[in-house]
């Protein structure tokens, strides 16, 4: 198949919720390219990005504002012309309104949106320095559609979408572009850890498959390339945008009937 182009990169991009999931994906996709690559998590990083000399690890927790002062010192460091900010890390708490504590609600706007928050505050001025920036933020498909049992998840995915439509109309014209992926089901992270503890795992993935127009669920890989795709710079257009990589699932309504898959003629 002929290749039209190849996507130009900024030269250092940072990556939250770097141990795991689609954050681990970036990053191994962008530090394999030889994209010098700065990834956050709370965990160790991860042994598949072990010896790779364009990753560095900063392990913290992304709603601590040192955490983040820490990769922006390493991003200086790099002297780079172009910068990019990718926000992953997110948690999921399980419950309706009623049975999510205080607790519950506080640790998921602290983590999803407040931490988002702390990224884009510590990362932005260094690229409005050099002119330029393109800023990744990872909502969700329940960030506009909600789903049962995922109140306060729902709620902060909300959040950040919105946070990074009013983020790209204050810097728009200082060269930051700032854009939403928001993916639906995918074979990692958090919505694997949803599928592994669901009571019957293999009825939860085959009802979830059957739900979309393609068969089956996402794979990580293919969520992280449309990260890429809006890191780059051939997205010059998307500035606000929101890229619902979900496979389809939220295009329209099923008619098909649940598990058996019975069409309607």
């Amino acid at each position: 198949m002929p290749s039209l182009f190849t996507l130009t990169i900024p030269d250092v991009v940072v990556v939250s919720g770097a141990a795991s999931g689609l954050g681990l994906e970036l990053c191994q996709l962008l530090a394999g390219s030889g994209v010098t690559t700065i990834g956050i998590d709370r965990d160790q990083g991860s042994p598949q990005l072990e010896g790779s000399k364009h990753y560095r690890h900063v392990q913290g927790d992304v709603s601590k504002q040192e955490v983040w002062l820490e990769a922006v010192k390493l991003v200086r460091s790099y002297k780079p012309v172009s910068i990019g900010l990718a926000t992953c890390a997110a948690i999921l708490e399980v419950g309706d309104v009623l049975d999510t504590t205080e607790e519950h609600w506080t640790k998921a706007f602290r983590i999803n949106v407040f931490g988002t928050v702390l990224g884009i505050q510590s990362v932005l001025p260094a690229m409005l320095e050099i002119g330029c920036g393109s800023i990744v933020t990872v909502a969700s498909v329940d960030a506009t559609f909600a789903e049962q049992q995922l109140a306060a998840y729902c709620a902060s995915k909300g959040a950040v979408r919105q946070l990074a439509r009013t983020i790209a109309l204050d810097h728009a014209r200082h060269g930051i572009r700032v854009n939403v992926l928001s993916p639906g089901p995918m074979l990692a992270g958090l919505f694997k850890r949803h599928m592994d503890s669901a009571a019957d795992r293999d009825r939860f993935i085959a009802t979830r498959a059957n739900r979309q127009p393609y068969g089956r669920i996402l794979s990580v890989e293919e969520v992280a390339t449309a990260a890429v795709f809006l890191l780059s710079s051939q997205s010059s257009a998307f500035n606000g945008a929101e890229l619902i990589a979900d496979g389809g699932l939220t295009t329209g309504f099923d008619f098909r009937t649940g598990e058996e898959g019975a069409s309607i003629k």
